[in-house]
C-alpha cells in the first residue's frame, strides 16, 4: 500500500490528524492505521472562548470516516516497525505501506502500580473500551474496592461508583491534584460522599459495541461513564487515605475479600479490586530503522511544528513530548484537549511542508487550557492554574460559594498568570484576556474577586 500521509493511531489525535489532512488536501491519499475497529472522533464542540472548547468524543466504526471523506482508507492492524530510510512501516500482519509523510499518534498505555504483573485478576487498569467492561465485570461482585491514583479518571471512579466501600489511595495531601490545589479539592469534598451525583445531561449520542477483533487501542473519552451502571454490591462508603502509595499486595485464602493491601504508611486495607489509575506513558512498542529521539519522560521529543528528528515522521497527543521553547502561560499534559490541538496542529505542518508554505505556530499553545467535569462541577483551567513555573512569588485570590462555585486566580507583578474556575462562574473569557494581554491589575487590588462588583464590566 502507499499512501501520500499514513496516521498511526485511532485515537483523538490520531483521528484529529486525518480529518484536517482530508480537508487541506484533499486531492492526496490518506491512510489510516487502527488497533481497533472504533475510532474516536469530536462531537458537540462547543469554542467557550477564542482557546477554550469543550467537547464530547464519539465512539464510532472505523468506516464512519472512509464515508465522510473519500481519499481516507483504514486499515485495521498494529505498528511494528518503521523503515525511515525506505519510508516505509511494516504491520504486525505483515502489510507493508510506503508514505511520503507519517504521524505517529498511538497514544499512550496505563502506568499499573508495580504488583499488578503478579495479581493481573485482582488489578486493573482503565484505559480503553476492554478495560472498561472488565472493570464492570468485576465491579458487579465487589463490595470493596482500592482506588489507586489521583488524576481524572481515579476522582470520576470515586464519584461515579455506586454501592461499593471505596479506598481511595492519593499520594498527595488532597484529593485531584493533577487539576486543583486543597482548597478546590475541600470544595468537592461533599461530592465525594454523595449517594446521589449530580444529575447529569442525558447522552443524546450513540454508541457502538466493538466487535470481538479489536477490542482495544484508543484511550477513553472524556465522558466514558456516561450510560454506565457503575455500582457494586454494598453501600457507598469512601474512605481516602492521603500521603501514601501501595507498598504490598498479597492474596488472602479463605477470607470473604480475598486481597490485602499493604500502604507505605503501614496500613492495611482488604479488598476484592484494585483499580489503578496513576497515570500514562508513551507507546513505544515499535522499531526504527534510525535512531528516534526520546524525552526524559518516554514520549518522542518533536519540535515546533511536531515533527520528529527522522525525515518526514511527525508525531502528537500522547505519544509525543513537545521539545520547544514553551510560551510563558502553556506547558503540556497528557490530555484530550491537547491530542485533539496536537493532531490537528501536525496535519497542518504536513500540509504545509508538503507544499513549501510557511507554518506559523498554532495560538493553542500560547496559552494551557483545559475544560472538564469533576466531581458534577464543570471545571476551567487556565494558564498557570496552580502557580506552575513561577516559583514562590506569586499570590493567590479565591473567591468560593459552598456547592456552587470556586474561583482561584494566581497573580504574579500584579498580572494574572493562571486560573481555577469551578462551576458556572462566566468569567473565562475574561480570565483568557487578562493572561494574554497581561493586563496590570494593581488598581482593582482585591476587589478583582469582590462579588458585589461585576469586574467583567471593567474589560468588557
Amino acid at each position: 500500500m502507499q499512501g501520500d500521509f499514513v496516521v498511526v493511531g485511532g485515537g483523538i489525535a490520531g483521528v484529529s490528524c486525518a480529518e484536517t489532512l482530508a480537508f487541506l488536501q484533499p486531492e492526496k491519499t490518506i491512510i489510516l492505521v487502527s488497533e481497533s475497529s472504533l475510532i474516536k472522533t469530536v462531537t458537540n464542540l462547543h469554542a467557550i472562548t477564542k482557546t477554550i472548547v469543550s467537547f464530547d468524543v464519539k465512539e464510532a466504526p472505523s468506516n464512519s470516516l472512509c464515508e465522510k471523506y473519500s481519499n481516507i482508507s483504514i486499515v485495521h492492524d498494529t505498528l511494528k516497525e518503521i523503515l525511515d530510510d525506505k519510508m516505509e512501516l511494516v504491520t504486525k500482519n505483515g502489510a507493508k505501506i510506503k508514505y511520503t509523510y507519517l504521524c505517529l499518534c498511538m497514544g499512550a498505555e496505563p502506568k499499573l502500580i508495580a504488583q499488578a504483573e503478579q495479581f493481573p485478576d485482582y488489578i486493573i487498569g482503565i484505559r480503553d473500551t476492554d478495560s472498561v467492561d472488565v472493570f464492570l465485570d468485576k465491579l458487579k461482585h465487589s463490595k470493596k474496592i482500592l482506588v489507586v491514583g489521583n488524576g481524572g479518571i481515579a476522582s470520576e471512579i470515586v464519584y461515579k461508583v455506586q454501592d461499593v466501600q471505596i479506598n481511595w489511595v492519593v499520594k498527595d495531601n488532597h484529593i485531584s491534584a493533577t487539576f486543583v490545589d486543597p482548597g478546590a479539592a475541600e470544595f468537592f469534598q461533599d461530592s465525594i460522599h454523595s449517594k446521589t451525583p449530580n444529575a447529569e445531561p442525558i447522552s443524546k449520542r450513540m454508541r457502538y459495541q466493538e466487535d470481538e477483533l479489536h477490542k482495544s487501542g484508543a484511550a477513553l473519552g472524556p465522558d466514558w461513564y456516561k450510560s454506565l451502571v457503575l455500582s457494586g454490591s454494598s453501600e457507598k462508603q469512601v474512605t481516602i487515605h492521603y500521603k501514601s502509595e501501595v507498598a504490598n499486595v498479597a492474596k488472602i485464602d479463605n477470607n470473604e475479600h480475598p486481597i490485602e493491601v499493604t500502604l507505605t504508611n503501614g496500613e492495611k486495607i482488604i479488598c476484592d479490586l484494585i483499580v489503578s489509575a496513576t497515570g500514562v506513558t508513551a507507546r513505544r512498542n515499535f522499531k526504527t530503522t534510525g535512531m528516534l529521539h526520546y524525552s526524559e519522560d518516554g514520549g518522542v521529543k518533536v519540535d515546533e511544528y511536531m515533527r520528529t528528528n527522522l525525515t518526514n515522521i511527525y508525531a502528537a497527543g500522547d505519544v509525543c513530548t513537545a521539545n520547544w521553547q514553551w510560551a510563558k502561560h502553556w506547558f503540556q499534559m497528557k490530555l484530550w484537549t491537547q491530542a485533539r490541538q496536537m493532531g490537528a496542529y501536525a496535519a497542518k505542518s504536513m500540509s504545509g511542508h508538503l507544499n513549501g508554505e510557511e507554518i506559523l505556530q498554532d495560538f493553542c499553545f500560547e496559552i494551557f487550557t483545559h475544560s472538564t467535569k469533576l466531581f458534577g462541577y464543570k471545571v476551567i483551567l487556565l494558564g498557570l492554574y496552580n502557580g506552575q513555573k513561577l516559583g514562590n512569588q506569586y499570590e493567590i485570590l479565591v473567591r468560593t460559594t459552598k456547592s456552587v462555585e470556586y474561583i482561584k486566580f494566581v497573580i504574579e507583578n500584579h498580572k494574572l498568570q493562571g486560573a481555577v474556575l469551578i462551576g458556572d462562574t462566566d468569567l473565562e473569557e475574561m480570565c483568557e484576556n487578562l493572561i494574554c494581554n497581561q493586563i496590570d491589575l494593581e488598581p482593582y487590588g482585591d476587589d478583582i474577586l469582590n462579588p458585589d462588583i461585576d469586574i467583567e464590566d471593567y474589560f468588557d
